[in-house]
């Protein structure tokens, strides 16, 4: 799906410790308290630079509640920060003091507002897959992610008066 969107590709993010998927070996190094490694997240980079320069738009909304786990402290502090110098956009949705608009609305992405793919994960943040879904089911999911955007902040403004 990421080799054939025209437009956009919307990440909803709704966990707060996905440890046990993607960069597990960073994680780690920032647990131990090393510095973000030389070539951090360079695969992703490269993909996300490749879409913004053609025009297409990466973003998020992460649900968030402070305080932050650890997990997110590394995912914001050293992914969010990290892939928006490729142009990939953030937003924060803090549900710490307001109610989730989003309760029982998992992770998904959202292709081009046409295609769908919620995503599923262990209670211990292991991905063990994606659906796909078109038609009035990605309509759903292009629904939840105009009330994240409208509930959500830029997250350089909340990293600024939030961030660890």
């Amino acid at each position: 799906m990421f080799d054939d969107f025209k437009q956009e590709a919307f990440r909803l993010e709704t966990r707060d410790d996905y440890g046990h998927s993607g960069n597990v070996d960073a994680y780690r190094l920032f647990l131990d308290g090393e510095p973000k490694p030389e070539g951090y997240n360079t695969d992703w980079l490269d993909e996300v630079r490749k879409h913004v320069s053609a025009g297409r738009r990466m973003y998020r909304v992460h649900v968030v509640t402070r305080p932050l786990t650890p997990y997110l402290r590394y995912e914001l502090g050293w992914g969010y920060i990290t892939n928006s110098t490729a142009g990939e956009e953030f937003f924060i949705l803090d549900v710490t003091e307001q109610p989730d608009p989003l309760v029982d609305v998992g992770d998904f992405w959202l292709f081009d507002s046409t295609t769908a793919a919620p995503m599923h994960y262990t209670e211990d943040g292991e991905f063990v897959g994606a659906d796909v879904l078109s038609g009035d089911r990605a309509a759903e999911y292009a629904a939840y992610r105009d009330t994240a955007l409208a509930h959500a902040v830029p997250f350089a403004d909340w990293w600024a008066e939030h961030g660890a």
